[in-house]
């Protein structure tokens, strides 16, 4: 089949960001299929250019975004990203199938229209359950526009052919509205042959600036307002108030809560915090290799517990024992596999004792990393899910 592949953040492994779109293109590709992708180019020098990244053709849009953006410019960037791709949607020919993923919830126009106007059947693949987030969040606070937005949620899922659920959370709100059996959960994907234990890169360590011999907790990723990480600052300045000097918090990343959190910082003039911008996988995983657990924090809301995040996966591949703190399946899988700890999303502190009990226990500590990396190679490896992520299209796409 000749597929339409519609991502605003479609990224490679040689970029800073979430490969999800690239390993299931791959996967699509290997088992036969053509992937046309349409994305965003930030920094393009021309409105569209199109070019071929690992056998993907991907046509390139001039379009602005970033994580630092308020409000109303991630909005004109989400409305601009939907024109524009929608006019280069509806100029390709011979499209069997339109794969459209969120966020934001407006890439579902195109493959909307591609059905209305050329029946051109589509997969709606749902990475955050717009517009219910910023709802929640507070970032939708207009009636008018809260109607709208859930209306044309309903109307994307009814007239999707197949939907593609990131988390069980997800898939239970989805079914709400449509059939069960058109919707699939396929979670975030573990890249066991990109992060795993290793020997520490004391090179990079020391660029960095970092101890040696410090206990490390990383967070990496997105910073944006909804990962609450004001708690893992607040952990951090327990620690520091009790004169524990041997942890350090580690930063990587971009987005709007990251200049508040530095601010933090700066104000309570912690030292045991470490702030750095994203970048690309390799690096990543260099430096989450030398740290020795992993945060994924959030906002205590009920929505954001449907979430599956990337660095979770990530975080299970390279073996590093995760703390989570969101009620919802990340909890389930960390306590029922024994590779990690929930703790109270609004106790801070309960996160800073957690983190003196594992600095003191190594072999809880290795233990625990080897349950996690044996969950991402048998359960959620990436060869495994873009398998069942290709099995979906094929049943649900191809002309028997």
């Amino acid at each position: 089949m000749r597929i339409l592949y519609i991502h605003q953040y479609f990224k490679t492994p040689n970029e800073p960001g979430g490969t999800r779109s690239y390993w299931i293109s791959k996967a699509l590709i290997e088992a036969g299929h053509e992937v046309i992708m349409i994305t965003q180019n930030k920094k393009g020098k021309e409105a569209v250019e199109l070019v071929v990244k690992d056998g993907i053709n991907v046509i390139q849009l001039k379009n602005w975004y970033a994580n630092e953006m308020s409000i109303p410019s991630r909005i004109k960037s989400y409305f601009s990203f939907m024109v524009k791709s929608t006019r280069q949607a509806m100029k390709l020919k011979n499209i069997d199938m339109v794969i459209s993923t969120s966020t934001p919830l407006s890439v579902g126009l195109p493959a909307l229209l591609l059905k209305w106007f050329y029946g051109i059947p589509y997969l709606f693949e749902v990475r955050d359950l717009w517009p219910e987030v910023p709802i929640q969040m507070g970032a939708m606070k207009n009636p008018v526009v809260r109607w709208f937005a859930r209306f044309f949620e309903k109307t994307i899922y009814k007239n999707s052919k197949h939907i593609v659920a990131l988390s069980p959370g997800m898939y239970d709100s989805i079914i709400k509205y449509v059939s069960s059996d058109k919707v699939s959960m396929i979670p975030n994907m573990a890249k066991n042959d990109k992060f795993w234990p290793r020997v520490h890169n004391e090179k990079l360590l020391t660029q960095l600036g970092l101890r040696k011999n410090s206990f490390k907790v990383i967070h990496f990723g997105a910073m944006g307002l909804a990962n609450g990480l004001l708690y893992v600052m607040e952990a951090a300045r327990s620690l520091s108030s009790e004169m524990i000097d041997d942890v350090d918090f580690v930063f990587l990343g971009e987005g709007k809560a990251k200049k508040i959190c530095e601010d933090f910082a700066g104000k309570h003039k912690l030292k045991n915090v470490y702030f750095y911008d994203r970048v690309p996988m390799t690096e990543t995983s260099e430096i989450v290799n030398f740290c020795d657990v992993s945060i994924v924090p959030f906002m205590n809301l009920p929505i954001l517990g449907t979430n599956s995040p990337n660095k979770l996966f990530d975080s299970l591949s390279a073996a590093k024992p995760v703390v989570v703190n969101s009620n919802g399946w990340t909890k389930d899988i960390v306590e029922k596999y024994q590779c990690g700890a929930f703790v109270d999303p609004n106790s801070p502190i309960d996160f800073a004792k957690l983190i003196i009990k594992w600095k003191n226990d190594p072999e809880l500590i290795r233990q625990m990393g080897e349950n996690g990396r044996e969950l991402a190679r048998n359960v959620y490896d990436k060869s495994i899910l873009t398998k069942q992520f290709v099995s979906v299209v094929e049943n649900n796409f191809i002309k028997q």
